[in-house]
Protein backbone atom coordinates (compact mmCIF):
# COMPACT_ATOMS: atom_id res chain seq x y z
CA UNK A 1 0.00 0.00 0.00
CA UNK A 2 1.40 3.05 -0.90
CA UNK A 3 0.68 6.87 -0.38
CA UNK A 4 -1.95 6.85 -3.40
CA UNK A 5 -4.09 4.38 -1.87
CA UNK A 6 -3.90 5.72 1.58
CA UNK A 7 -5.08 8.52 0.52
CA UNK A 8 -7.90 7.30 -1.36
CA UNK A 9 -8.49 4.99 1.87
CA UNK A 10 -8.57 8.17 4.01
CA UNK A 11 -11.03 10.16 1.56
CA UNK A 12 -13.43 7.11 1.88
CA UNK A 13 -13.35 7.24 5.16
CA UNK A 14 -14.53 10.50 5.46
CA UNK A 15 -17.02 9.98 2.83
CA UNK A 16 -17.59 6.18 1.56
CA UNK A 17 -20.11 7.32 -1.07
CA UNK A 18 -17.62 9.84 -2.60
CA UNK A 19 -17.61 9.44 -6.49
CA UNK A 20 -15.05 7.99 -8.29
CA UNK A 21 -14.14 11.20 -10.26
CA UNK A 22 -13.63 13.27 -6.80
CA UNK A 23 -11.52 10.49 -5.55
CA UNK A 24 -9.32 10.72 -9.02
CA UNK A 25 -9.37 14.77 -8.44
CA UNK A 26 -8.09 14.35 -4.73
CA UNK A 27 -5.63 11.72 -5.80
CA UNK A 28 -4.34 13.34 -8.96
CA UNK A 29 -4.66 10.24 -10.97
CA UNK A 30 -7.25 9.22 -13.26
CA UNK A 31 -10.69 7.66 -13.06
CA UNK A 32 -9.26 4.47 -14.36
CA UNK A 33 -6.50 3.86 -11.87
CA UNK A 34 -8.98 5.04 -9.40
CA UNK A 35 -11.42 1.57 -9.76
CA UNK A 36 -8.48 -0.28 -10.34
CA UNK A 37 -6.58 0.39 -7.07
CA UNK A 38 -9.93 0.02 -5.29
CA UNK A 39 -10.75 -3.37 -6.44
CA UNK A 40 -7.19 -4.15 -5.97
CA UNK A 41 -7.57 -2.75 -2.34
CA UNK A 42 -10.73 -4.88 -1.86
CA UNK A 43 -9.24 -8.17 -3.28
CA UNK A 44 -6.77 -8.08 -1.17
CA UNK A 45 -8.49 -7.33 2.10
CA UNK A 46 -7.44 -4.25 2.63
CA UNK A 47 -10.87 -2.48 1.95
CA UNK A 48 -13.11 -4.69 3.35
CA UNK A 49 -16.14 -2.91 3.10
CA UNK A 50 -17.87 0.22 3.08
CA UNK A 51 -20.18 1.58 5.98
CA UNK A 52 -22.72 4.13 6.46
CA UNK A 53 -23.00 6.60 9.79
CA UNK A 54 -26.81 7.40 10.88
CA UNK A 55 -28.09 9.61 13.15
CA UNK A 56 -29.66 7.19 15.25
CA UNK A 57 -25.75 5.31 15.60
CA UNK A 58 -24.80 8.87 17.35
CA UNK A 59 -27.94 9.42 19.28
CA UNK A 60 -28.31 5.87 20.74
CA UNK A 61 -24.82 6.27 21.82
CA UNK A 62 -24.68 9.65 22.48
CA UNK A 63 -21.67 9.01 25.36
CA UNK A 64 -18.79 7.77 23.64
CA UNK A 65 -14.89 7.03 24.54
CA UNK A 66 -11.98 6.04 24.35
CA UNK A 67 -10.19 3.29 26.97
CA UNK A 68 -6.55 2.47 26.60
CA UNK A 69 -6.12 -0.67 28.39
CA UNK A 70 -2.80 -2.53 29.25
CA UNK A 71 -2.46 -5.68 29.21
CA UNK A 72 -0.53 -8.23 31.14
CA UNK A 73 1.14 -10.94 29.25
CA UNK A 74 -0.58 -12.70 26.25
CA UNK A 75 -3.52 -12.08 27.22
CA UNK A 76 -4.42 -9.36 24.67
CA UNK A 77 -6.21 -11.59 22.23
CA UNK A 78 -8.85 -13.23 24.64
CA UNK A 79 -9.05 -9.71 26.17
CA UNK A 80 -10.29 -8.38 23.02
CA UNK A 81 -12.36 -11.63 22.28
CA UNK A 82 -14.38 -10.46 25.43
CA UNK A 83 -14.19 -7.22 24.63
CA UNK A 84 -15.91 -7.48 21.05
CA UNK A 85 -18.70 -8.93 23.26
CA UNK A 86 -19.82 -6.06 24.88
CA UNK A 87 -22.47 -4.37 22.97
CA UNK A 88 -21.33 -0.71 24.11
CA UNK A 89 -17.74 -1.72 22.90
CA UNK A 90 -17.92 -0.28 19.01
CA UNK A 91 -14.12 -1.12 18.15
CA UNK A 92 -11.03 -2.37 19.25
CA UNK A 93 -7.52 -1.61 18.19
CA UNK A 94 -3.95 -2.64 19.29
CA UNK A 95 -1.19 -0.49 19.46
CA UNK A 96 1.95 0.23 20.94
CA UNK A 97 3.95 2.46 23.58
CA UNK A 98 1.91 2.37 27.29
CA UNK A 99 -0.82 1.30 26.01
CA UNK A 100 -2.01 -2.26 24.48
CA UNK A 101 -5.57 -1.91 23.27
CA UNK A 102 -7.70 0.69 22.83
CA UNK A 103 -11.49 0.27 22.80
CA UNK A 104 -13.72 2.84 21.39
CA UNK A 105 -17.07 2.90 23.44
CA UNK A 106 -20.32 4.19 23.27
CA UNK A 107 -23.41 4.36 26.21
CA UNK A 108 -26.50 5.64 26.31
CA UNK A 109 -25.39 7.94 30.07
CA UNK A 110 -22.70 8.35 32.15
CA UNK A 111 -23.99 5.96 34.61
CA UNK A 112 -24.02 2.92 31.69
CA UNK A 113 -20.50 3.93 30.77
CA UNK A 114 -19.09 3.95 34.43
CA UNK A 115 -20.66 0.54 34.34
CA UNK A 116 -19.07 -0.84 31.59
CA UNK A 117 -15.86 1.13 32.17
CA UNK A 118 -15.91 -1.48 35.57
CA UNK A 119 -16.93 -4.45 34.53
CA UNK A 120 -13.81 -4.07 31.38
CA UNK A 121 -11.63 -3.14 34.20
CA UNK A 122 -12.56 -6.55 36.13
CA UNK A 123 -11.48 -8.42 33.32
CA UNK A 124 -8.54 -10.96 33.71
CA UNK A 125 -5.52 -9.36 32.16
CA UNK A 126 -6.47 -6.07 31.97
CA UNK A 127 -4.14 -4.24 34.47
CA UNK A 128 -3.91 -0.92 34.13
CA UNK A 129 -6.66 1.91 32.01
CA UNK A 130 -7.37 5.04 31.20
CA UNK A 131 -10.08 6.59 29.84
CA UNK A 132 -11.28 9.84 27.88
CA UNK A 133 -14.73 10.94 26.83
CA UNK A 134 -15.36 11.96 23.28
CA UNK A 135 -16.43 15.81 23.34
CA UNK A 136 -16.84 16.17 19.75
CA UNK A 137 -16.24 14.63 16.58
CA UNK A 138 -14.55 16.58 13.96
CA UNK A 139 -13.94 15.25 10.01
CA UNK A 140 -11.05 16.41 7.63
CA UNK A 141 -11.25 16.06 4.31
Amino acid sequence: MDNTDRMLIGALRRDARMPVSELAGIAGITRATVRARLARLTATGAIRGYTVLTAEDVETSPVRGLMMLAIEGAAAERVTRELLRLPEVVMVHSTNGRWDLIAELGAGSLPELDRVLAEIRRLRGVSASETNLLLNTRRGR
